[in-house]
């Protein structure tokens, strides 16, 4: 009887330390959470204000800078003017760093094309232009990509290629020369240009050029192509001769011609020499 007693409370003091050991734990972890929480609710809010005024003092530092310099054609508040300027509200920051990295924007006078220029806007100054016109359209408009340089040069220029040739040689010839367009336009050399201004150029269609979403050429087919203009118009992908301003069939035709008309007033006047 007392081994029974014994054993049994042994038992029951196992069984409340158990207990008291998964409500200790249970307090423990609660208040931690709590402690998480509280840490969270003091600093949080202060990351995010800070924050939100950062962005604040950046889109009316981009504000002040579009006033000065694009109010007059695109308006005011960027509803754009008649017969000068197109509404800029839901443009997007990618039509912002396009124009205004390459220099077409702002424009000196009315052309029938705004043309490459360097550009007159410093780093910090566009992108608060960047960031008052995205505010214009609460931010629904397409957006620059986050990388930069060679990060947005995709792994397969050879599908690139392919793609190039199909959407965009049309234009600008399957060298990114460029070419004449109507009505005093023109598709422009691909000679020089940054990879983020491709990008984004491919996503805001400027001028003549269509807009191609992520329906139309997903992220990484865009990225193919910028790797393949990259090594057509880096001056790597002429070995083993002259590329002739590399504009492809109509420069070789051309040195062909002249060449074979040379070569036959040659052979002429010497058979008419023995003759």
């Amino acid at each position: 009887m007392t081994t029974a007693r014994s054993n049994s409370d042994t038992k029951r003091s196992r069984a409340r330390t158990k207990l008291r050991r998964r409500v200790a734990g249970l307090l423990a972890l609660g208040f931690a959470l709590l402690s998480a929480g509280l840490l969270f609710s003091a600093f949080a809010p202060q990351a995010q204000t800070a924050a939100a005024q950062q962005d604040s003092a950046l889109v009316r530092k981009g504000e002040e800078i579009y006033r000065q310099t694009c109010s007059t054609c695109h308006g005011g508040g960027g509803e754009g003017v008649k017969d000068r300027g197109p509404s800029l509200v839901g443009v997007g920051d990618a039509a912002v760093y396009f124009q205004t990295s390459t220099g077409r924007m702002p424009m000196a006078r009315q052309e029938a094309q705004a043309e490459r220029k360097p550009t007159k806007l410093s780093d910090e100054e566009i992108a608060a232009l960047m960031a008052y016109v995205d505010s214009l359209g609460n931010g629904q408009g397409p957006k620059k990509p986050a990388e930069s340089g060679e990060a947005l040069r995709g792994d397969n220029p050879a599908r690139g290629g392919e793609l190039f040739r199909l959407n965009c040689s049309n234009c600008h010839s399957a060298t990114g020369r460029g070419g004449a367009l109507s009505s005093g336009k023109f598709a422009p050399t691909l000679d020089g240009v940054k990879e983020e201004q491709i990008y984004t150029a491919m996503l805001t269609g400027p001028q003549n050029m269509p807009k191609f979403g992520d329906r139309q050429l997903t992220p990484d087919e865009k990225k193919d192509i910028i790797a393949y203009v990259k090594s057509v118009t880096d001056g790597n992908n002429n070995p083993g001769g002259n590329p002739i301003g590399g504009f492809g069939p109509v420069s070789e035709g051309f040195i062909a011609f002249i060449v074979g008309i040379a070569a036959l007033v040659g052979v002429t006047l010497w058979i008419g020499a023995k003759a």
